[in-house]
């Protein structure tokens, strides 16, 4: 919030949001877009509450995505559809 930031860009090893572990369990759906309060009602594991909540009440959008994927990172600055967007509006 105090460098002006419009996103908040979280690199990972999964492509995004899951409803389970995707590495424990292969039928684990990904999410697209969710909502700073489904991630916290689902008790997803994207951050810790309390980030989810600082981002939630200051409108900052959280983007997951794979890291390791070549040109992701590009992607995300760029504005690609990638991973999954946290953000203020219905899922």
């Amino acid at each position: 919030m105090e460098i002006g930031a419009q996103v908040i860009f979280k690199a990972t090893r999964v492509d995004g949001v899951y409803d389970a572990d995707p590495m424990k369990h292969p039928g684990a759906v990904r999410f697209e877009k969710l909502s700073y309060i489904d991630v916290l009602n689902r008790q997803l594991q994207v951050m810790d509450a309390t980030a989810i909540s600082l981002c939630m009440d200051n409108g900052l959008p959280i983007l997951v995505f794979n890291m390791m994927r070549p040109g992701n990172i590009k992607k995300a600055v760029m504005g690609a559809r990638i991973g999954t967007l946290v953000h203020g509006g219905p899922a």
